[in-house]
């Protein structure tokens, strides 16, 4: 039996290569998630966060709405996760992130949403050119909970493709 050889354009979208993005675009991704308890607590174990608001029950029950407060890597990785459809289907290389900021708390049982801006294009290669995005996600009451700017290597479109 002969292994079956899958094109990786058929495969992802036909409307994200580098030519598609203009400087100035601004997408709303069309997918939410909500951060449940385990989405909290096993990025929070993961990276070794001992901060206990983040999995103590007791000690947050006083506190914020009586909910834990999300570990912000975990905010941060969720956003830029809503966002990865639209803007790194065709990624070659993730170049860089600057200006992270949270700017507001997170609480288990919030539902994120990612928003994305093209800030800069450079065609600097012949098959391959750079993308500067802003990302930002907001909760369910529409508040800016991160903002941040990631700088990726994006493929061209294949000359095969339509």
């Amino acid at each position: 039996m002969t292994p079956q050889v899958l094109d990786q354009h058929r495969l992802t979208s036909q409307d994200n290569y580098f030519e598609d993005f203009f400087v100035g675009d601004l997408f709303r991704h069309a997918r939410g998630k909500t951060i449940g308890e385990f989405d909290n607590t096993i990025l929070t174990n993961l990276v070794m966060n001992t901060a206990d608001n983040h999995f103590n029950d007791h000690r947050m029950s006083s506190e914020a709405e009586g909910r834990r407060i999300v570990f912000g890597g975990a905010t941060i990785a969720l956003v830029l996760g809503l966002a990865m459809q639209d803007t790194g289907e065709h990624a070659l290389v993730e170049v860089g992130m600057n200006a992270l900021r949270l700017s507001g708390a997170v609480l288990e049982g919030d539902t994120l949403y990612a928003f994305t801006k093209v800030l800069e294009k450079w065609d600097d290669n012949i098959e391959s050119g750079m993308v500067a995005f802003r990302h930002w996600g907001v909760n369910q009451r529409s508040e800016i909970v991160f903002t941040g700017d990631r700088k990726v290597r994006l493929s061209k479109r294949p000359r095969s493709a339509p």
